[in-house]
């Protein structure tokens, strides 16, 4: 019954007055044991049946047959229970029920007669029975204790004093218990019913809707039953401890049912709290001993939250421990509390699945002292019943004779035992069953045995276990507390030396008197101390021990016969009285000292001042002192035997040198042959053309220039020095971020490069000692490698040097030592004593620089006020907010205007511009070299693409090419400086800037806005350029990022003599505001997150790119030094598809399924079939072009398989398969392929097929089938030889397959994306996978120039080496070659805002000056504004003439400049260009849209309202000199071009000479000496951002029709696909090497709409996009920047339609 199941009883109650009052219906069936629950809201659903060990009908009177009352229900459960708590278990009874089911009255009752509940009845038979028992060896006692459970708080019911909460607490061995709750022992029921009385008054009922007396507390009646037997025979008392544990519920109810509120509410939360708990923590047991569960083991899973409340964690061990449990669940039978009904049923359903582990409790020790006794009576009544009784007898009197009995007595005794063994071999089984009893009765002996028994038994092991360790030498101390050796104080003994201190003394041997033996333990006598080794001989020596008359005792040592004895290193053969001291070696190891303790006390009283022996005596000293007593000299020895080594090692060391050296020479010997036989056979033009003197050619000066400017900037470029830093110095930043993770400093280390620009000036502690004498030659801004220090302890950012991040790391290397010996509160408070500070934190200033903006002044040359919005940028090129700033030229004694409270006024500051000291500065921060014949820096000529298409204003591409170019940057926003100072006095045209007169002007700082809040103060200062000494600033002002604009209203009137210096200050220099802020927030990201930490801001989440792979190494071909690459020759884009073909029924190879689906890591997933033979095609298409031409196919080899997309390419793979070759060579593409790019110039298309046997790799991978979600990866790398090229071209694609049973049918939805698309789109032309690659061309680099071997030398990258403490930085990474990539972004960020700036100042002033005329102020303008407007360049500006001559300052409209005529040529030839086939001899393939411009230049002859144009003198545009020169070739080398084109406005004659090119001169020109080429192919990972997609129409070179293609726009590339549904890629474009044209006169005369064109390389094509706005949706993706410049103009046409 041990494992027996919780006993279940439900009882149902008669109405009560609320329900009556209702008039409601039963709803509650029983028949026997079952109960039946009808649902009242759908009386056609099957009712519900539930059964239990026991259903109570109380639902009528007491008259019914079926009645069910008090007495009857104590019966059933009552005293099975009792009699459970007599046997010994633990028992537990508890009800269970809403609130007003009748749980009170089940477990307590009523004071009425019959009306008693389960409690009082069970206690009251309790007392009966113990009154009832007549066994005088049989004692009772009786503890009971109350308590109740409220609000999860437990309170004691029998204890008026504990009125507060008890704590539950936790024993290991008793387990839950209520700590200080009163137990009261009581002996009759009497005293139970009175505390049971004065608990339940105490308890805590309240009414609600449900019932009037509802019980809102758990109350819990422990019984604490105790039976004490007396076993006369062994005079032992035992004792079994019953706990009966009787608990009644609080109601389970729903809050809407009670109407609780207020107090009554939180009751009843904490109620259904607790019983939910119990709740689970029954489903939970339940589910535990449920049938499927029941079998297994016990998982982690298996929690059951008894400390969710404390009603479980008490009844812990009665809910599924050890305890015998019956629950009764107390039911109402009304039809309105149908929900709550049909919950405790569930509730007890569940509960009658929990099995409980119930044992007796009683002490371990008397249980088995009873069973054992049981069994001893068992074996008796056994040998009694086979007739042995008298045997037990005899073998008791035999074992029970005393040790002290007499000889004869034994003797008369064992006949009788001779006969014993005689029966018993006659008696079957009798043996063992005598064996059992004697030992069942040696264990109750044994458990029997009293304490005093047990202590005399222990004493006497002692004793013995002393003799034996005192003559094996170890003693025991006297008072016989610790075991060791301990030095007797009378005995001699002998104490072992060691050469391991700490074994030494460690053995003792005492010397007995008489003799003592010393041998081997295999002696023929007994040794008394046994000793091993090889030279210790059977008998080896013995000590004689003789006492004098005296009394004194004299040690004498006998060496035996051959043994080695030694005492005191002399060697003895004869007896030797021994001292006390003296050094006994026996054998060669066994090293003993002699100590008398008698004779060394006597000698110190006879030598009390005995100096102690300066060495102390031990193995060391008797090993010395046995060398010198045999004459040996060891010291010398070991000098000896050193220098034999040393010898020995340098003789060996020359021979290995000499050895090596040889070696050495031959091999550099060969070495030298083989490269001369190489370069003999792969250059034999270099070797020819290096004997071929060079000619000495003359340069012109425009050339020299040329050379000078280039020289110089090639001179300053900083890439490779600066790689070689961050190379060097990776391993340094690394061991500090590892030191500052390890001792938990907040401390991050990056690299970072800083430029000396004017938003992010370099201070100075980090610029290098030479930087002053620098700048003055430095043409470029210096950018230097600094380590960036993001303190994350206090919020700052610092920037330290190179050289000053290693002195800190070796005081970081200091204080990492010290952390290991010093506690780390210790090293906190000595840091700023030993090292000064703290190594990894700098001082950081309150105010941190939020950002610089520039204000220009140009306006105070024509006294205009001007309010400036200018952009606060940060060092990183961030816009942190915006400054208004207003700039004004005042009289002297002008006062400020009101802007309100808060003007802070101060006075008028005096600048003197000194024209030397401004000069120094100039030629410091902008030196004046590089300068052309026209006063233009060609380091300001920069070219973006698209920017001379649409321009109106500015150099055309022509002019930036051939460096010809006359208007500058400087020239567009104001007279550049040479030309101001060369026009004439300056008094004459600024009569307020008169030389020598004080000009006043007045800076005010209005507002500043959009600063982020994590700026809490913020003020603002300001200075001119060159005078940083000289600052003004503002007071600071609180920042909330919200509400209105920061209001300075800061006033500053400066005053300032005119001078030279000060005018040119105005017209090009700006005022630097710098904004400062109180930084209260810390942004660095954790040290593990940092892996690269990018500057530029992450918009979206990209997915994973798959890494790329390198090549397979080769199987059959030899393996050659490749060739370093010189000058790039031409760079082809190859597009090239991959099928895998399996062989079908039908005998043919078709193409494997293809899953196309988003996300996949090799852009396509290869579906295959398991053993089925295969085959690769692999197909390359490019443009048709000269150099690239495709051979044979070497070798194709696949290897790296895995099932990861990495693969570790460090490994020696042996699974790589060289695959054989079917078939190559060109071929024609299918329909789909062939797309309309190929109707007038065809691409090339190379084809070439392998057969593919995956089971020759012998991998598993390959030959099983997938499994779930798992995916195959492999390489392919193929070899291909090519014309005129050194070595074979490689190409490299990873292959992602799953493979398929052998029978499985593929879904064709798995490789089209959607069902219901495109019906043309055939499945088979999609089953491929599209790789795209970059083949680049390069020429053979010269192998001796010094350039190349610069560019070679290999930088050791420290950034791989290991750091102690690495792993904790998390994959943490120093920057390198990418920090310069982005910091060339920054710096062009950084150039683009300032240009910004200053072309926002410009317009701003130009739409001030306007304005001023318009109001009929007086002009101010050098030049008229009709003019300005029909030039489109500034009115402040006057072009220079081609001559350079000085012109007037104003021209009239009428008499157009030679600049003017030249620009509408341009623009006449922009709107008439046309593609010509003459111009193809320039790599240009003929333009798409030849037919339709034809149309056009026919329309422009016939119509009389153009002027008259000749179809001779439609010339390509200048905008696309590629279409001229082939200049857009990039990938063409050439040196710079001298000679420009004529610049003349005969139109005709130019447009002759143009046609005067022959075609016949074409074969000339392409003759060229074949050159040997480096080819080199890298893939082309497909970009994750698309920046538009749609269809687009392209127009049919042929047939003049439009086709309709889907592009994708993936930067730099578009994708071509035939439809939406099409998963290939059919054709691409490098918007890279491609140019967009876009013209709206264009559009009108070809009556196309919505159409640009794009020129690439080879062709031009012409697109129609569907409306104008997707036309520019469509020029944005394709290039933002022109799009960018076609909306500008848009605006501005709209904005002077408007004016007019």
């Amino acid at each position: 019954m041990a494992g027996a199941s919780v006993k279940v009883a439900v009882r149902v109650r008669p109405f009560n007055s609320r329900e009556m009052s209702r008039e409601s219906k039963c709803i509650i069936q029983m028949s026997g044991s079952t109960t039946t629950i009808l649902n009242p809201k759908q009386p056609k659903e099957t009712p519900k049946s539930f059964s239990f060990d026991y259903s109570y009908w109380s639902h009528t009177t007491p008259a019914d047959v079926n009645y069910a009352s008090q007495k009857q229900v104590y019966r059933d459960i009552g005293e099975e229970m009792l009699q459970h708590a007599f046997e010994g278990y633990n028992v537990c009874i508890f009800a269970y029920g809403q609130t007003g089911a009748g749980k009170s009255y089940t477990m307590m009752g009523k004071q009425e007669k019959d009306q008693q509940g389960i409690i009082p009845q069970l206690c009251e038979d309790l007392f009966s029975r113990i009154n009832d028992t007549t066994n005088d060896n049989m004692s009772y006692s009786v503890e009971v204790s109350y308590m109740e459970i409220y609000c999860e708080r437990v309170r004691d019911l029998l204890n008026p004093k504990n009125k507060g909460n008890l704590r539950v607490r936790e024993h290991p061995l008793m387990g839950p218990y209520v700590e200080d709750l009163s137990k009261l022992a009581v002996t009759s029921y009497n005293d139970i019913q009175d505390l049971m009385d004065s608990g339940n008054k105490a308890r805590t009922v309240a009414a609600t809707n449900m019932n009037e007396t509802s019980s809102r507390s758990h109350a819990v009646f422990n019984i604490i039953f105790t039976q004490k037997r007396h076993d006369a025979e062994t005079d032992i008392t035992t004792e079994k401890v019953s706990k009966i544990s009787l608990v009644d519920l609080a109601g389970s109810e729903r809050a809407d049912s009670t109407g609780a509120k207020g107090t009554r509410l939180k009751e009843g939360a904490n109620i259904n709290k607790s019983l939910t708990t119990l709740g689970k923590v029954i489903s939970a047991l339940a589910e535990m001993d449920s049938g499927p569960n029941k079998n297994k083991k016990k998982k982690k899973t298996d929690f059951i939250p008894y400390r969710d409340s404390v009603l479980t964690w008490l009844l812990r061990e009665n809910l599924g421990g050890n305890s015998r449990t019956a629950m009764v669940a107390a039911l109402s039978p009304a039809d309105i509390n149908y929900d709550e009904t049909l919950s405790t049923l569930r509730y007890a359903d569940r509960a009658k699945q929990i099995r409980c582990n119930a044992v007796i409790n009683e002490d371990p020790n008397n249980k088995l002292i009873r069973e054992l006794k049981d069994e001893v009576a068992r074996l008796r009544d056994l040998l009694y019943a086979q007739g042995l009784g008298d045997i037990i007898d005899m073998t008791n009197a035999i074992a029970g004779i005393s040790p002290s009995s007499s000889l004869s007595a034994l003797s008369s005794r064992a006949a009788s035992v001779a006969s014993l063994h005689e029966r018993i071999m006659f008696a079957p089984g009798s043996e063992e069953a005598i064996e059992r009893l004697k030992e069942t009765e040696k264990i109750i002996a044994e458990l029997n045995e009293t304490w005093e028994e047990k202590l005399r038994r222990t004493e006497a092991i002692r004793m013995e276990r002393e003799a034996l360790l005192a003559e094996m030498g170890v003693a025991m101390r006297e008072d016989g507390g610790t075991l060791g050796v301990f030095s007797p104080k009378k005995t001699p003994h002998l104490v072992n030396l060691n050469e391991d201190p700490l074994m030494s003394e460690c053995l003792l041997y005492y010397i007995k008197d008489g003799i003592t033996r010393v041998g081997r333990e295999d002696a023929e006598k007994r040794q008394d101390i046994v000793l091993s080794g090889h030279f210790i001989k059977e008998e080896h020596c013995l000590f004689r021990s003789d006492n004098k008359t005296s009394g004194e005792v004299i040690v004498t040592l006998e060496p035996c016969e051959g043994a080695d004895t030694y005492v005191n290193g002399k060697k003895v053969t004869e007896p030797s009285i021994l001292r006390s001291g003296n050094r006994i070696i026996m054998g060669k190891s066994h090293v003993f000292r002699f100590n008398h303790p008698e004779q060394a006390r006597q000698e110190r009283e006879r030598t009390p001042c005995a100096e102690t022996p300066a060495e102390p005596v031990d193995w060391a000293f008797a090993q010395r002192e046995l060398l010198e007593k045999q004459g040996i000299d060891m010291k010398q020895e070991m000098e000896q035997r050193l220098q034999e080594l040393e010898d020995q090692y340098r003789r060996e060391r020359e021979e290995a040198n000499y050895l090596l050296e040889q070696q050495r020479l031959d091999y550099e010997s060969k070495l030298e042959a083989l490269q001369k036989q190489m370069d003999s056979r792969y250059y034999p033009e270099a070797n020819e053309e290096e004997e071929e003197p060079e000619d000495e050619v003359q340069w012109t000066e425009r050339e020299f220039e040329l050379a000078l400017w280039a020289f110089r900037k090639w001179k300053w470029y900083q890439f490779t020095s600066l790689r070689d830093l961050l190379w060097g110095n990776a391993i340094f930043l690394k061991e500090a971020n590892a030191i500052s993770v390890e001792l938990k400093k907040k401390v991050q280390f990056q690299f970072v490069l800083l430029t000396d620009t004017l938003y992010s000036p370099l201070p100075p502690d980090l610029l290098p000692p030479d930087a002053a004498k620098d700048r003055e030659k430095r043409p470029f801004p210096r950018t230097i490698v600094a380590v960036e220090v993001q303190d994350q302890k206090n919020g700052a950012t610092h920037y330290w040097t190179l050289e000053k991040l290693r002195q800190r790391l070796d005081l970081m290397r200091e204080m990492y030592d010290r952390a290991a010996e010093v506690p780390s509160s210790v090293i906190d408070d000595c840091d700023n004593v030993v090292t000064g500070g703290d190594p990894f934190y700098d001082r950081f200033p309150w105010f941190r620089l939020v950002g610089r903006a520039f204000v220009y002044l140009s306006n105070l040359l024509y006294p205009v006020p001007l309010v400036h919005r200018v952009a606060i940028v940060s060092e990183k090129g961030e816009v942190k907010g915006f400054l208004r700033v207003a700039v004004q030229a005042i009289s002297a004694d002008e006062e400020a205007p009101d802007y309100g409270s808060g003007v802070r006024q101060s006075g008028t500051a005096k600048i003197s511009f000194d024209d030397q000291h401004f000069e120094k500065f100039q030629s410091e921060s902008c030196p004046a070299v590089g300068l052309s014949r026209s006063g233009t820096s060609q380091e300001e000529l920069r070219i973006v693409e698209g920017q001379g298409q649409v321009s109106d204003v500015g150099p055309s591409a022509d002019e930036v090419n051939n460096n010809t170019c006359t208007v500058t940057p400087e020239d567009l926003l104001l007279d550049s400086p040479e030309k101001s100072v060369s026009e004439g006095p300056l008094e004459t045209a600024l009569d307020h800037l008169k030389l020598g007169s004080m000009f006043t002007f007045r800076v005010t700082v209005l507002q500043a806005s959009s600063i982020s809040a994590e700026y809490a103060d913020i003020f603002c200062q300001f200075n001119f350029i060159h005078r940083h000494d000289e600052a003004f600033s503002t007071e600071p002002l609180k920042n909330t990022g919200r509400g209105p604009p920061l209001g300075f209203y800061h006033v500053q009137n400066i005053a300032v003599e005119v001078t030279r210096s000060f005018i040119e200050y105005i017209k090009s220099q700006p005022i630097v505001f710098e904004v400062f802020g109180h930084y209260q927030q810390h942004p660095f990201p954790p040290l593990c997150k940092d892996v690269l930490s990018p500057l530029r801001p992450s918009r979206r989440h990209l997915p994973r790119v798959m890494p790329l792979s390198k090549p397979v190494p080769a199987t059959k071909l030899s393996t050659m030094t490749r060739p370093s690459p010189g000058p790039c020759q031409c760079k082809y884009d190859l597009m090239v598809f991959f099928e895998i073909c399996e062989l079908e029924a039908n005998g043919d190879y078709i193409p494997a399924v293809v899953d196309h689906r988003g996300g996949m890591p090799c852009h396509g997933t290869f579906l295959l079939h398991q053993g089925i033979q295969r085959r690769i095609t692999v197909t390359l298409v490019h443009e048709t072009g000269s150099l690239i031409r495709w051979k044979e196919v070497r070798e194709l080899v696949v290897g790296r398989i895995r099932n990861t997309p990495e693969a570790d390419e460090s490994l020696i793979d042996p699974n790589i398969l060289s695959l054989n070759i079917l078939s190559s060579g060109y071929i024609h593409p299918s329909q789909d392929d062939r797309q309309f790019l190929d109707s007038d110039m065809p691409r090339t298309f190379y084809q070439f097929e392998t057969a593919w046997d995956s089971s020759m790799h012998n991998s598993l991978l390959l030959n099983r089938v997938t499994p779930y979600r798992e995916k195959i990866y492999i390489t392919l790398s193929a070899y291909i030889e090519m014309e005129n090229c050194t070595q074979p071209a490689v190409i490299t694609k990873d292959f992602c397959m799953v493979f398929y049973s052998r029978d499985a049918k593929l879904p064709a939805s798995r490789s089209i994306r959607n069902l219901f698309g495109s019906g043309s789109l055939r499945a088979s032309e999609s089953n491929r996978v599209t790789g795209v690659y970059e083949l680049s061309l390069c020429r053979v680099a010269d192998a001796g120039s010094p350039g190349m071997q610069r560019r070679r030398r290999r930088v050791l990258d420290t950034s791989v080496a290991y750091v102690r403490g690495e792993e904790n930085l998390a994959g943490w990474r120093p920057r390198s070659d990418s920090l310069i990539l982005d910091h060339q972004w920054e710096l062009e960020k950084l150039s683009l805002l300032q240009e910004v700036e200053k072309t926002r100042h410009y317009l701003l002033l130009r739409e001030k000056l306007e304005t001023t005329q318009r109001l009929g102020l007086e002009t101010l303008s050098p030049c008229s504004s009709e003019d300005s407007e029909s030039r489109s360049t500034s009115c402040v500006s006057s072009p220079h003439s081609v001559d350079g001559a000085a012109e007037n300052h104003t021209s009239p409209p009428e008499s157009p400049s030679e600049r003017q005529k030249e620009l509408a040529v341009k623009c006449l030839r922009l709107l008439t260009h046309t593609f010509n086939r003459e111009y193809s001899h320039s790599h240009v393939c003929i333009s798409a849209s030849e037919s339709k411009l034809s149309e056009m230049s026919v329309t422009l002859m016939r119509d009389p309202s153009m002027p008259v144009l000749g179809v001779t003198t439609l010339t390509p545009s200048s905008t696309c000199p590629s279409l001229v020169e082939g200049r857009y070739n990039a990938i063409d080398v050439r040196p710079p071009q001298v000679s420009s084109r004529a610049e003349s406005p005969d139109l005709e004659a130019a447009v002759e000479g143009e046609q005067k090119k022959s075609p016949g001169h074409r074969p000339e020109e392409e003759k060229e000496p074949q050159r040997l080429l480096v080819p080199d192919i890298q893939e082309i990972r497909v970009s994750p951002i698309v920046s538009k997609k749609g269809y687009l129409h392209f127009l049919e070179p042929h047939t003049n029709g439009w086709v309709k293609r889907f592009v994708v726009v993936r930067r730099p590339y578009v994708y071509i696909y035939n439809s939406d549904k099409d998963m290939v890629e059919r054709a691409i474009l490098n918007l890279s090497k491609a140019q967009v044209e876009y013209s709206e006169d264009q559009q009108a005369m070809l009556k196309t709409p919505n159409t640009f064109a794009v020129c690439t390389e080879h062709r031009g094509i012409l697109l129609q996009a569907s409306s104008d706005k997707d036309m520019h949706d469509w020029l944005y993706a394709f290039n933002p920047l022109l799009a960018g410049s076609i909306r500008s103009k848009l605006s501005r046409r709209r904005t002077a339609q408007m004016r007019i």
